[in-house]
């Protein structure tokens, strides 16, 4: 599958690695290649490569937003038309003073982000944990595999959400539509035990548990 990325901060490049790993073609959507995070990134997978934003999101078969909450406002709306029909994966999460949602739980980010890509399959995920646990997700001593919450309202583009969730090693838990992305301690931030732990994660945690 061909995924692009914009945003390529902790989160993005700790996933945008993880899936090239398991198979992906990898793009990151850059506004400066020669940047030194983009350095710093290649130099850690050279097999992730870099092209301007509009050429990776038109190349792409599912495009992954994960940028700052704030930056979602600008970042979005010039790229609404060719985002439409794609997959658009929003990890981002509108925080707010003290943990709180930034959005005062009027809507979930995740609609928001709907609104500013209409055509877009918004799928939420990879939003509930740090991005330690993007880099190494185990449970240290638990035979249990760790739970990721996702949520949409396109059955098609969430089926597609959730097999790169399983790719990463996680077990993905339909959450329902995009309402669902302010729930607490499911999506937007009133954080799960585990977000923002560094390292493996302990419990408590989230995970399923297969009978």
């Amino acid at each position: 599958m061909t995924l692009a990325f914009i945003g390529h901060g902790h989160v993005g490049a700790a996933l945008a690695d993880g899936l090239q790993r398991a198979g992906h073609t990898v793009t990151i959507a850059a506004r400066d290649p020669g940047s030194d995070s983009i350095r710093a990134l290649q130099a850690r997978n050279p097999n992730i490569a870099v092209t301007p934003v509009a050429e990776a999101v038109a190349s792409a078969d599912v495009v992954f937003l994960a940028t700052p909450f704030a930056a979602n406002q600008t970042a979005v709306p010039p790229l609404a038309g060719a985002l439409s029909g794609k997959v658009l994966v929003d990890c981002t999460n509108p925080v707010g003073p003290g943990l709180t949602h930034g959005l005062g739980s009027a809507e979930s980010g995740s609609q928001q982000v709907q609104a500013l890509a209409p055509g877009a399959h918004v799928v939420k995920a990879f939003s509930i944990y740090g991005y330690e646990n993007f880099e190494d997700n185990r449970f240290p001593g638990a035979a249990a595999t760790p739970a990721m919450f996702y949520c949409g309202a396109d059955a098609g583009a969430k089926g597609i959400v959730a097999s790169l969730i399983a790719d990463l090693g996680w077990e993905p838990f339909d959450a329902g539509g995009l309402e669902q992305a302010s729930a607490p301690g499911a999506h937007d931030p009133a954080l799960d035990p585990g977000r923002m732990h560094h390292g493996p994660i302990a419990p408590p945690g989230l995970a399923v548990l297969q009978k």
